[in-house]
């Protein structure tokens, strides 16, 4: 498969926000969250809890940015940004929903991850229909 100059990026975009997004969280988790108006003491286990999946947000990024480059990735890596950019915001809507509204640091994020999911849907719209988008009608 050929990328179009928008969908690389695209995807690029969504690589390089959840690349940084999860090496700031692995490398300075307290002085990420302090960003958003959130205190971290200096617990371990919840710094381990808080490093474990910004490592695993980085490593989608990464993969999402190898898809730009690599063909064999790209089908892989589509599927990541699309998986991390549709479950981040609908994880946030939820917490609106059950939690109350938080911090405006993190309405921003969850503006961002709506915007980079729009993008991403626009992009791989015609990818995401089966037979290219023709749907099949069965004759009887």
């Amino acid at each position: 498969m050929t990328l179009s100059l928008f969908e690389k990026l695209t995807l690029g975009l969504a690589g390089t926000t959840a690349l940084g997004i999860g090496t700031a969280i692995l490398a300075a988790p307290q002085e990420f969250y302090a960003s958003y108006g959130i205190e971290i003491a200096g617990d371990a286990s919840l710094l381990s809890e808080l490093r474990a999946p910004g490592a695993g947000l980085a490593a989608w990024g990464g993969l999402m940015l190898a898809g730009v480059w690599r063909g064999g990735l790209q089908q892989v890596a589509i599927v990541a940004a699309l998986t991390v950019f549709l479950a981040f915001p609908a994880g946030r809507v939820a917490g609106l929903l059950l939690d109350g509204t938080p911090a405006p640091g993190i309405l921003a994020a969850l503006a961002l991850e709506l915007a980079i999911a729009a993008l991403l849907m626009a992009a791989f719209r015609h990818r995401l229909r089966p037979e290219g988008g023709q749907r099949r009608h069965a004759r009887a």
